[in-house]
C-alpha cells in the first residue's frame, strides 16, 4: 500500500518549485543534510560490519571457545571425581548398615575408615585421574581442530565482507560529495541576492535534485540490503563459534562413552577391594 504525503509537502520543500532565491537556498539545505545522514548511516553500518573481524574480536572469539571448552572439561572431571566419591560413601554406608549402632563411632570404625582412605581411595583416585587425562587429551586435540576450523571460516567470511565494504564505501562517499554540491548551490543562491531564481540556476537545481533522488534511493536501498547482510554475517559468526564448541563437546562425549565401561569396572573393583578389606578387618 502506498503512503503518499499531502501535496503541500512537496510544494513547500521541493527545490524545483522554489520561486525565489531565498526559498531555493532554504530548500536545498535539508537535501544536503539528508544526503549526509544516509551516507553516515551507511558508513556506520560498514564499520559495524567490520567490527567482528578486528584483531581483538578475533582473539575474544578464540578465548571464548577455549574458556567454554575448559568449563566443560572441568564439569566432566568433577563428575568423574564425584562418581568415585559417591561409590566410596556408598561402600562405607553399606558397612555401617551391617554394624551395630554402638560400633559406628568407635575407634574400630575410625580405624577402618582410615584404612579405607589410605588403601582403597588412592588407587581409585589414580585411575580416575587417568580417565580424566585421556578425556583432556582428546579435548585438547578437538579444541585445536575446532579453533583452526573457526579461524579458517572467519578468515573466509572476513575476505567476503572486505570485498563488500570496498564495493559499498564509494557509494557512501558519493552521498557526501553530492551533499557538498547541494550545499555549494545553496550558498551561491544566497550570494546572488534576492528575487526570482535565474533560469540557469533553476536548470542546475532540476539536475541536482534528480541526481539527489536517484543517489539517495540507491543509498537507502544499499543501507537496507547491507543491514540484512550484517545480520547474516553476525548469525554466521555465531554459528561458526557454536559449531566449533559442539565439535569439542562431541569429542568429549564420545571419549567419555568409550571410557565409561572401564570406569564402571574400576568402581566395581574398588567396591570388591573394599569388601575384602572389611572382611579382613572384621576377622582381625
Amino acid at each position: 500500500m502506498a503512503h503518499d504525503l499531502p501535496g503541500w509537502v512537496a510544494e513547500l520543500t521541493d527545490p524545483r518549485r522554489a520561486s525565489t532565491l531565498d526559498e531555493l537556498a532554504d530548500r536545498l539545505v535539508p537535501l544536503a543534510e539528508h544526503a549526509i545522514d544516509v551516507s553516515r548511516r551507511l558508513q556506520a553500518l560498514l564499520n559495524e560490519l567490520n567490527d567482528p573481524f578486528k584483531r581483538d574480536a578475533l582473539y575474544g572469539r578464540v578465548d571464548r571457545l577455549k574458556s567454554r571448552s575448559g568449563e566443560a572439561m572441568d564439569e566432566i572431571t568433577a563428575e568423574i571425581a564425584a562418581s568415585g566419591a559417591e561409590r566410596v560413601e556408598r561402600i562405607w554406608a553399606d558397612w555401617l548398615d551391617r554394624t551395630r549402632p554402638g560400633d559406628r563411632g568407635s575407634g574400630r570404625a575410625r580405624e577402618l575408615r582410615r584404612r579405607l582412605e589410605g588403601e582403597i581411595v588412592p588407587e581409585l583416585t589414580r585411575r580416575q585421574r587417568d580417565v580424566a587425562e585421556q578425556v583432556a587429551a582428546r579435548t585438547s586435540s578437538a579444541l585445536e581442530e575446532a579453533t583452526q576450523t573457526l579461524l579458517t571460516r572467519v578468515e573466509e567470511l572476513a575476505k567476503a565482507v572486505t570485498e563488500l565494504i570496498h564495493g559499498v564505501l564509494p557509494m557512501a562517499r558519493e552521498g557526501l560529495a553530492l551533499a557538498s554540491r547541494i550545499s555549494g548551490l545553496s550558498t551561491r543562491a544566497r550570494q546572488v541576492g534576492r528575487g526570482p531564481v535565474p533560469d540557469e540556476m533553476r536548470e542546475e537545481t532540476v539536475e541536482i535534485t534528480r541526481t539527489f533522488d536517484e543517489a539517495v534511493a540507491r543509498l537507502e536501498l544499499e543501507w537496507a540490503t547491507l543491514g540484512a547482510r550484517s545480520a547474516t554475517v553476525r548469525a554466521a559468526l555465531r554459528a561458526a563459534e557454536e559449531t566449533a564448541f559442539s565439535h569439542v563437546t562431541q569429542a568429549m562425549t564420545q571419549c567419555v562413552e568409550e571410557l565409561a565401561p572401564e570406569h564402571v569396572r574400576v568402581l566395581q573393583e574398588t567396591e570388591a577391594r573394599a569388601a575384602t578389606l572389611f572382611d579382613r578387618f572384621s576377622e582381625s
